[in-house]
């Protein structure tokens, strides 16, 4: 629990760094110049414009990238990429279990007749 408190305690010091490296950055380059996104020791990606939805969505939706972690919209650090991050999961899901597609399975309740016995369709889509 303690070991726990002291990673969290951490992260949060190095987030904290990272902003005011950021911060600092773009306050040391003359107003003109200064365009509050970049990077910070020139790895980590900063973002500190007013998010647009199209820049929300190329961070976590888009199709179009192969990457798993894009820049975030705003702040420091990296934003997921929630596609790619399902078609690896179907990816892996496919190679575990050896289908080469997903399977829909759907239950449905039949009225007339007999007793109410639920049917088991299998589709593949």
């Amino acid at each position: 629990m303690r070991g726990l408190r002291r990673i969290r305690r951490l992260a949060r010091l190095v987030t904290f760094g990272l902003v005011v490296a950021a911060v600092a950055t773009e306050l040391t380059k003359p107003a003109a110049e200064r365009t509050w996104q970049g990077r910070v020791l020139g790895y980590v990606p900063y973002d500190f414009r007013p998010p647009t939805w199209k820049r929300i969505r190329d961070a976590y939706w888009n199709p179009e990238s192969d990457r798993l972690f894009s820049d975030r919209v705003f702040g420091v650090g990296w934003a997921v990429n929630l596609y790619r991050a399902k078609t690896l999961m179907e990816e892996a899901y496919r190679r575990l279990m050896g289908s080469p597609e997903p399977v829909s399975i759907r239950m449905t309740v039949r009225t007339e007749g007999r007793a109410k016995k639920p049917d088991v369709v299998i589709t593949r889509e």
